[in-house]
């Protein structure tokens, strides 16, 4: 029988690969049907095939170089994936627990290490460093239950990194003490440092972004920016003496507000994480545990479990104590003592720098029984904080689903995207994504509309690459879409006839100036299809990258809070704000504003906004100059005979190309009760230039709303005419 232990360990680097991806592959499947989380799966995983269980792999350069992505990834991903509006507004709570989280698992180490373990001070206090602070290793397990957001995942990440900024200033004391060079002069530099970082950070880093995404949409040239960030971030927090890992997390926090969560860019980010680099990083850590040592009692597995027993009780006290202390859910405090208990490459690295540094000649601080111990800590704690964050995870998401049953049980929200210019598509599905309600599993509808005549056959062919293109931007986001390229002998009706046979709920639109489709303001059909629906209607410039969007100014006519449709625009809007976490400030009359602002509080609590009273509709120009080019403007008006419906918004479209050029716009026809005239007819009519031109004057004065002419009293007709 042939010897098999001599093709292993495997050096061959294709194959290195191969079982790394086999790995990440079976392991969830085979953790699935055991009913244990993924994460504990690659460890364990990482044991087995290391040099201290089946010597399978050897520990190349690639783990050091993918493990060392991964961990930076996790701590990216917590910081470009927190809630900042919940961060600002549940400040004292992360402060609290931070300071807790620290605290606590400290002093229990440091005074376990010297009554217990016997260790020197300075020892102790390392360990009580490395304890102190957490790697939110089960960060991962929150993004798969999409409760990045959840009040307790917020305090939880915010709290690990005000952790883990102590601890580091904490182990930079002890380390240049027994230096011999902590003075006056290193704290100065070194908070010198930290003030540069930030200055950069905070400042430079924006600005870079917000010129890129402007200028280059490509989506390869956007991910290599954000890992160039990403990167960059880390290894100038490294240079001034932090680890890699809280630039990292600071580098996700500056660019949240810029990748929007459901946004293509977000799904990459996650995707190439989650599917390599994170798992890469999980299988490292396991390949250093060497499992073999629990059987070997002695010291080193004392001082395993004094550090399991103390470091996680002082976790579980800083969590369980702060939600006691804020009244908040125990299944909070769960899930916070599961995401902030487990410790990986950062103890790795605490306690290595323990063991290089010497207190007195062939003296290091730490010894190679404290470096077993910390490892197979390491493990416990891993299985520990995978494990109860699982079981907290599920049952909140399970609480949640009770509680929102109801509620979007009679959401009849389809929204359909009438698209005809590439340059406008993208644009366009993105605003559509951006409003719409993520729990619910319908889709939505792009449709492309193109006249049946001569040119038919070629324009269905460019309508068909049009919705080819978006079904992939939309596949990125995971967005599900059904696309149609609909022939009619009239765009509006083709627009109408899709909308009642996919039974849609609103329409978005573009606002569009090619001169072989608009002759005034709307376009050719947008007047047809605002009188022909009772539906929403919202059509939209957008001259910039919508994740660049930092404020939305909003136009609300008075009595706009007694229209059908104001639960779904301001739910549009809301969600819109939400989810590019920016600024919105609602412009409209005193008691429009009470029930806005009653809404908001309600249902989107998270959403920064802001309230200034308009009297009066005329004082729309006014609005011009806090109109940025950075900012949207949004117009709710209303149809002819509504209760909203005033003269003055006959006088929108020049006032709009007047001050308003050049800005994002939007505007949002509501919906409305009744029938219109389209559905209460039979016939319906074709081609609007085929009309007689008697006819087609009598129906743009009977609309009477943004009309491109009118006739005025003395008998003369407009330049428009």
């Amino acid at each position: 029988m042939p010897d098999l232990s001599q093709y292993f360990p495997i050096t061959d680097p294709t194959l290195i690969f191969f079982v790394v991806l086999l790995i990440i592959l079976l392991a969830p499947i085979i953790m699935g049907k055991l009913r244990i989380p993924h994460l504990i799966g690659m460890v364990l995983a990482g044991v087995i095939i290391g040099k201290y269980g089946l010597n399978i792999l050897i520990r190349d350069d690639s783990f050091q170089l993918f493990g060392r992505v991964g961990l930076l990834y996790i701590m990216f991903l917590a910081g470009l994936e927190m809630d900042m509006e919940g961060m600002r507004k549940n400040r004292a709570k992360i402060g609290f627990f931070g300071i807790m989280t620290f605290l606590v698992p400290m002093l229990l180490t440091f005074f376990t290490s010297m009554s217990l373990l016997h260790l020197s001070s300075m020892a102790a206090l390392m360990l009580g460093c490395m304890m102190s602070s957490n790697t939110l290793i089960a960060y991962p397990i929150v993004g798969r239950y999409g409760l990045q957001r959840n009040t307790a995942s917020t305090l939880s990440v915010g709290s690990s990194m005000i952790s883990l900024l102590l601890a580091l200033i904490t182990l930079a004391a002890v380390v240049n003490e027994a230096r011999g060079t902590a003075n006056g002069l290193f704290w100065l530099l070194f908070l010198v440092k930290i003030i540069v970082f930030s200055a950069v950070m905070i400042q430079l880093i924006p600005r870079l972004t917000r010129w890129f995404l402007r200028k280059y949409s490509d989506a390869v040239m956007q991910f290599i920016f954000v890992m160039s960030v990403l990167f960059f971030s880390s290894a100038l927090s490294n240079y001034i003496g932090l680890e890699g890992i809280f630039g990292a997390f600071f580098a996700g926090l500056v660019l949240n507000r810029f990748i929007p969560k459901i946004s293509p860019l977000m799904n990459r980010i996650e995707f190439i994480g989650n599917a390599l680099f994170i798992p890469y990083f999980l299988i490292g850590v396991g390949m250093l545990i060497n499992i073999r040592l629990l059987f070997q009692g002695g010291t080193v597995l004392w001082i395993m479990l004094c550090l399991v027993f103390f470091g996680t009780l002082g976790k579980a006290i800083a969590a369980y104590g702060t939600t006691a202390f804020f009244r908040m859910p125990r299944l909070s405090g769960h899930l916070m003592f599961g995401l902030t208990s487990a410790h990986a490459a950062g103890a790795i690295a605490m306690v290595m720098i323990g063991l290089e540094l010497e207190v007195s000649p062939g003296r290091t601080l730490l010894n190679n029984e404290v470096l077993n111990g910390v490892v197979l800590m390491i493990l416990c704690t891993c299985i520990i904080s995978s494990v109860i964050t699982e079981n907290a995870a599920r049952n909140i998401r399970l609480k949640e689903k009770e509680s929102t049953t109801i509620e979007n049980s009679g959401d009849d929200e389809k929204i359909l995207v009438a698209v005809k210019y590439p340059e406008y598509a993208d644009n366009l599905m993105t605003l559509a994504n951006l409003m719409r309600n993520t729990k619910l599993t319908r889709g939505m509808i792009a449709l492309n509309v193109v006249y049946d005549d001569i040119n038919a056959a070629r324009n269905q062919a460019e309508g068909r690459r049009l919705l080819e293109h978006i079904k992939r931007y939309c596949s990125a986001a995971d967005v599900p879409l059904q696309t149609q390229v609909r022939l009619s002998t009239n765009i509006a009706n083709g627009i109408k006839h899709a909308f009642r046979e996919y039974q849609a709920s609103e329409i978005i639109m573009g606002l569009h100036f090619h001169q072989d489709v608009s002759k005034g303001f709307w376009g050719q059909f947008a007047q047809s299809l605002y009188n022909g629906l009772n539906r929403q209607i919202i059509i939209a410039r957008i001259t910039q990258p919508l994740n660049t969007i930092r404020k939305i100014e909003v136009a609300v006519p008075s009595r706009a809070e007694y229209e059908p449709g104001f639960n779904r625009w301001m739910e549009r809007l809301s969600r819109m704000a939400d989810n590019l976490e920016c600024r919105i400030e609602f412009h409209g009359r005193a008691e429009s504003l009470v029930l806005i602002r009653e809404y908001i509080n309600n249902r989107h609590p998270s959403v920064r906004a802001e309230f200034v009273e308009m009297p009066h509709w005329n004082q729309l120009p006014q609005l011009a100059s806090k109109i940025k080019s950075d900012h949207m403007f949004v117009v709710v008006t209303a149809r002819k005979g509504t209760i909203s419906y005033k003269n003055a918004l006959e006088q929108l479209p020049q006032e709009i190309n007047r001050y308003f050029n050049g800005r994002s716009i939007m505007i949002i026809y509501p919906d409305q009760y009744g029938e219109t005239q389209d559905q209460m007819t039979f016939a319906e009519p074709q081609h609007t230039e085929e009309r007689s031109a008697y006819d087609w004057i009598m129906d743009k004065f009977r609309q009477g709303f943004f009309h491109s002419f009118s006739i005025r009293k003395t008998g003369k007709r407009s330049k428009g005419l």
